[in-house]
């Protein structure tokens, strides 16, 4: 990525990725499109609106893997492959330690995040179950996310991608088999998660035991390099911090959305499913181009790594303009496809309407937030985050839905935080220097 033409670089690494994710997001999906199918309206809406729960424990480790990620590249770009190495290793101690007390925390904590979200009794059962199982094998998706964002950082989104399409595939064919034929309900499509996020972790994992470069992974040398540690925890740590705090926002967010009744937390958890789909280009360009910028900060090339973060944001805001307009146009048959239900579609088309119109702002904010986490500044994008996505957010739900209290108003309050996320990240990208973020050597 340091060498030759920007958008080759930027879009041979982000189909893939793009690819990946949107089979990694079969997984919510699927079992979102089986439960409200074959169980229940009232297993749906749960299935399909605990995802903020899942975030606040998930989310740290996301920012976690980010820090690896981000070390890895900057080493790799500067090409000292012995740092890579010693990453590996302590990367993957450290996923194990974190996967046991994550789990742990996930199973003590999803009664208490119910109740904070006002979890509907008809629904409660349903998320709890869910939850319990999910966070019992949540050690799997750890592991595969530490391998296939080391993979990623040194330029390789391919083998990933196929990791993932095999797991997803069998995530579908065993949520039809453990619901459809066994009749395990809930509980089916959790475990068919499960098991599918296990054989892409083991997959990973051995095409990187079996790799010939800095990238190989030998078990009996996994050990910690105090030195790696602390600059993954520094990179990360803020990342995770983020994305927990953020997600344990949407919680109460999630609570104003139930208040309004059954079908209309479905329609939510519909929109809520289409989402991360639609969301699937942005995402893929902004982690390509934080690899970009991570690799040739390392190699030293600082113009080079400004020029890919505005190539970056015309490539996302064109990709997020062309998906938006059909997602407008056929929003009552997108809902329609993961429940039939006539209020729910209606609820959910609205939703996925007045959403996606704004869903431009998003470029601004993830684009350039990813940028600074790519040079390995996450400190500046976790006080962006929290004080717009989370704090002007609240501050907008307390203050409009106290006045207006009407479902408009609560799903407005995310274009909200997206306009005042844009402006800051702007007006803090515009005065940063790339150059004071150049972490190599020791």
């Amino acid at each position: 990525m340091t060498e030759g033409s920007i958008v080759p670089h930027l879009a041979s690494f982000a189909v893939p990725l793009m690819f990946g994710n949107l089979f990694q997001q079969l997984y919510n999906a699927v079992d979102t499109w089986v439960v409200g199918n074959y169980v229940s309206n009232e297993a749906f809406s749960a299935i399909g609106t605990i995802s903020p729960i899942i975030m606040v424990v998930i989310g740290f480790f996301i920012g976690i893997s980010s820090g690896i990620s981000v070390v890895v590249s900057q080493y790799f770009g500067a090409k000292e492959y012995g740092k890579v190495h010693e990453t590996v290793h302590t990367s993957f101690l450290l996923t194990f330690l974190l996967g046991i007390v994550l789990a742990f925390a996930g199973n003590s904590l999803c009664t208490t995040f119910l109740n904070l979200m006002q979890m509907p009794a008809q629904s409660f059962q349903f998320a709890e179950e869910y939850l319990r199982i999910y966070f019992f094998g949540i050690l799997f998706q750890m592991l595969y996310n530490t391998g296939a964002g080391i993979l990623r950082a040194v330029g390789d989104s391919k083998r990933p991608f196929y990791f993932l399409v095999v797991s997803a595939v069998l995530n579908v064919i065993l949520d039809l088999i453990f619901v459809l034929k066994l009749g395990w309900g809930v509980a089916g499509v959790a475990y068919a998660t499960v098991v599918s996020q296990f054989v892409a972790a083991a997959l990973t994992m051995f095409a990187l035991n079996r790799s010939k470069d800095c990238t190989r992974l030998t078990f009996s040398a996994l050990k910690f390099e105090t030195s790696m540690l602390k600059r993954i925890v520094k990179t990360g740590f803020p990342t995770g911090l983020q994305l927990s705090i953020t997600s344990l926002s949407n919680i109460f967010v999630q609570s104003y959305i139930n208040y309004f009744g059954t079908d209309f937390m479905s329609g939510w958890a519909a929109y809520m499913r289409i989402q991360p789909l639609v969301f699937l280009p942005l995402e893929a360009i902004v982690l390509a181009s934080s690899t970009f910028v991570g690799q040739n900060l390392g190699a030293n090339q600082i113009k080079r790594a400004k020029k890919g973060v505005t190539v970056a944001f015309v490539m996302a805001l064109a990709s997020t303009l062309l998906i938006s307009i059909p997602c407008m146009v056929f929003a009552p048959k997108i809902i329609a496809f993961f429940n039939g239900k006539r209020e729910v579609i209606e609820y959910g088309a609205l939703i996925l309407r007045r959403l996606q119109s704004l869903y431009c702002l998003q470029c601004i904010m993830q684009v350039y937030l990813g940028a600074l986490r790519g040079t390995g500044n996450t400190r500046a994008p976790l006080i962006i985050m929290l004080s717009t996505l989370v704090g002007f957010r609240q501050l907008y739900l307390h203050l409009i839905v106290t006045y207006s209290n009407t479902m408009t108003a609560v799903v407005m309050s995310h274009p909200a935080g997206w306009i005042a996320c844009s402006i800051v990240t702007m007006i803090y990208y515009k005065r940063f220097k790339f150059a004071s973020y150049r972490i190599t050597g020791s």
